[in-house]
């Protein structure tokens, strides 16, 4: 049986004079043709455009963008012409086909098979008009034109409003047509509401460039107002496209597909309906210096294995984003300035894997690079600063590697990794952001590596909701909070790090937070240099805490721990100071050196301590408040120096050793007489002397500092010299600032 192409053919060889729908005809370069052009309104295509020869290509150059594929492969074995289930009503609806009646006919073949006229003449005539409109379904936009001009009832076919309705939906991801009235001026019009008779049919690219060999030179043209793609490079064209000016297309500025390998430099590509630059589908091309803005959706697309190369541009002011990567896109970005966008600087998603390299990436709206949907990607040598929302976001399942960029300035964050984002996050200068330089939450296990996170607004790096990952040999301080905070079941490993000048101490852990320290240095931080609080459970090994300008390690509020081999030494307050309903156990640690205590445990907390080496500690080893009973086994409590029971015994103010600044653990009084309040606390030798004859009453063995001796009393102390007059005695260290980070997605 005779083929449907070798019918067709038959028919293009001899067509009836019959006229196309009036369309302008665009400009082609190469041998595959070019798509229909719209006669709304023409576009201007002026300047030089000298072509190259090139053969015949194979593949049709207006196979334009589309939703998804326009017609599904047939399956093995069946033909390509049957109809869609549910047959030609469902696909198209009400047909505006006229009615016309049709005799039932048979076709005769020769005994010799088939009579080409015979046949010829059965397609022409006597096929039903829904088998032919079905048939037509499977073609493009120039075989519809071409086919039309076969005889007046396949222009009638051809020319269907629905037929045409449904392969603008398909190619243009529009709804309704969408003309260019004036210029600068685009508008979805209703079909009921067009001067049209069949408003779907008028599109078309204004530049065309496709094939093998295809190479022109086109410079200083003016591409604009076209009703679909400004300039069209595919099916392995090349050429070099220079100083053209490309705007207010309805479509893309520019479309490079299909291993089209062209050279674009300083184009200014502008104010398109859509994208600025789309390659796809395995499109390549060299694009240098070009000003590329207030695009509606990115400045410059890449999608389906397309890898262009991008440098020295300028990518800005897009209404939705400066560059889209997504569906298994790639492409080098390097030295670009992308700025001002909508939404993200950099979107990358859907498995693609592009390099964004040296550029400077500021001022978007919503954040500077956005790697969602399992994106990935290298993100090395950027400049990202002065973004609202995070500098970089990474979420679902992306996995980029991040390294060598200063991400600073951030309206929000630094670096933002949430909803089971990944990612590799190395050597980076992460600083000045107003909140934390790092989030990491909701599933998520990112690995920060050698990373310089400074002189942040909040938190250098925060675990919150369930955030996990490693952060390994990493420089963090000089924080206006803590350095890290961990809570709500976050449970990271933090290993290697330097932590230190925290205004607000060195890591925070509470509301059930986890996570294992090890072999950190934590110092010369504000407050502790370890909270631990609120149901907390970390487990801390073979840390260096030390030089904390309040404690070590304060741990309240029920909070836990496993506190194991560190070196705890040198700081201001207690080396661990336990209080409020703790439990924590402390196995083999060495606290030594600290200006205060070695130990104190107090307000009903409690303690397992086993094996730990306590020593020289100016306040004394291990002091206990009234009430507390730990768990000790194999301590060896030596060498402190006991300076508050010597204070005692000499019969001196404990405000004398202690000042405002520290606690010592002592009996502690009340004085009625004086009217002292439950805010303060008066030392046992104030008692005997400055207060001698009057009201009196023990409290409890705790730690304080003595407001007799500070001069917040009445009368003056007798064993002090000149009063402080600071107003307020403290029982504990005074809580860290919890962050509120503001969550965004």
């Amino acid at each position: 049986m005779m083929e449907l192409s070798e019918i067709l053919s038959s028919l293009r060889a001899e067509p009836c004079d019959l006229p196309i729908s009036n369309q302008l005809l665009p400009v082609v370069v190469g041998g595959g043709g070019g798509g229909s052009g719209g006669r709304g309104s023409s576009p201007s295509v002026s300047g030089v455009a000298a072509p190259s020869p090139s053969p015949q290509s194979h593949s049709s150059p207006y196979d334009l963008r589309r939703k998804s594929p326009p017609h599904p492969d047939p399956a093995p074995g069946t033909s390509s012409a049957l109809p869609p289930s549910g047959g030609i009503a469902a696909t198209f609806g009400s047909s505006s086909l006229p009615a016309r009646k049709r005799p039932r006919r048979t076709c005769s073949l020769s005994t010799d098979g088939i009579n080409t006229n015979t046949a010829a003449h059965y397609l022409q005539y006597e096929l039903p008009d829904e088998v032919l409109l079905t048939i037509f379904n499977y073609l493009m936009e120039q075989d519809l034109c071409r086919v039309s001009q076969v005889c007046k009832r396949f222009q009638a076919i051809a020319n269907d409003t629905e037929l045409w309705k449904s392969l603008y939906q398909q190619v243009y991801e529009y709804d309704l047509p969408l003309f260019n009235p004036a210029p600068c001026k685009f508008e979805f019009v209703s079909p009921d509401e067009s001067e049209y008779q069949n408003p779907w049919k008028e599109i078309g690219a204004a530049v065309c460039v496709s094939g093998v060999g295809a190479n022109p030179l086109v410079k200083n043209c003016d591409i604009s107002d076209c009703e679909n793609v400004g300039l069209y490079v595919t099916d392995y064209a090349q050429g070099t496209y220079e100083d053209n000016e490309i705007s207010r297309n309805a479509l893309a500025g520019i479309w490079v597909k299909n291993y089209a390998n062209p050279i674009m430099r300083r184009n200014h590509i502008h104010h398109g309906r859509d994208v600025g630059i789309f390659t796809f589908d395995n499109g390549l091309g060299y694009f240098e210096a070009n000003d590329i803005h207030n695009n509606r959706i990115a400045g410059f697309e890449v999608k389906a294995g397309a890898n262009p190369t991008v440098v020295h541009c300028e990518i800005h002011h897009g209404q939705t984003g400066g560059i889209y990567v997504h569906e298994n896109g790639l492409g080098q970005f390097i030295d670009n300035k992308i700025h001002s966008n909508n939404f993200a600087g950099v979107w990358i998603t859907s498995n693609s894997n592009p390099t964004i390299r040296r550029n400077e990436i500021y001022n978007g709206h919503q954040g500077g690079v956005y790697i969602f949907g399992e994106g990935r990607g290298l993100i090395e040598h950027n400049n990202i600063y002065g973004n609202a929302l995070a500098g970089i976001q990474i979420r679902t399942n992306s996995d980029p590697i991040v390294r060598h960029n200063k991400i600073h300035h951030g309206q929000h964050g630094g670096i933002y990794v949430h909803e089971k984002g990944q990612g590799l996050i190395e050597e980076n200068e992460v600083y000045a952001n107003t909140l934390a330089g790092v989030w990491i939450t909701t599933g998520s296990t990112p690995v920060l590596r050698r990373n310089r996170i400074h002189s942040g607004k909040q938190v250098g790096v925060y675990f919150y909701d369930n955030g996990h990952g490693k952060l390994e040999d990493n420089d963090i301080f000089n924080h206006l909070y803590s350095g890290v905070q961990i809570r709500t079941g976050s449970n990271p490993v933090i290993r290697g790090n330097k932590i230190w000048g925290g205004q607000n101490g060195g890591v925070l852990v509470y509301n059930s937070g986890l996570g294992l320290l090890e072999q950190n240095e934590i110092f010369d931080n504000a407050m502790a240099g370890v909270w631990i609080k609120t149901d907390s459970n970390p487990t801390l090994k073979r840390n260096k805490i030390f030089d904390g300008r309040d404690g070590g390690i304060c741990i309240f509020n029920g909070g836990k721990g496993i506190l194991e081999e560190n070196d705890i030494f040198h700081n201001a307050q207690a080396g661990v100071l336990i209080s409020t309903q703790s439990q924590p156990i402390l196995r083999r640690n060495r606290i030594f050196d600290g200006l205060a205590a070695g130990v104190e445990i107090t307000n009903n907390a409690t303690a397992t301590l086993e094996f730990n080496q306590i020593f020289n500690n100016r306040f004394g080893g291990l002091c206990l408040a009234s009430g507390v009973q730990p768990t000790t086994r194999g301590n060896k409590i030596f060498n402190n120096q006991d300076a508050v029971e010597k204070a005692v015994g000499n019969g001196q103010c404990l405000y004398k050793i202690s000042s405002y600044t520290s606690f010592p653990m002592h009996d502690f009084y009340r004085c009625q007489t004086c009217n002292t309040t439950d805010r303060n606390a008066i030392c046992v030798n104030c008692i005997k002397t400055c207060h001698a004859g009057h009201d009196v009453e023990f409290i409890r063995h705790d730690r304080f500092f003595c407001d007799c001796g500070a001069g917040t009393l009445s009368n003056q102390c007798q064993l002090q010299g000149e009063p402080t007059q600071d107003t307020d005695t403290l029982y504990d260290s005074a809580a860290p600032m919890e962050s509120h980070t503001l969550m965004v997605n």
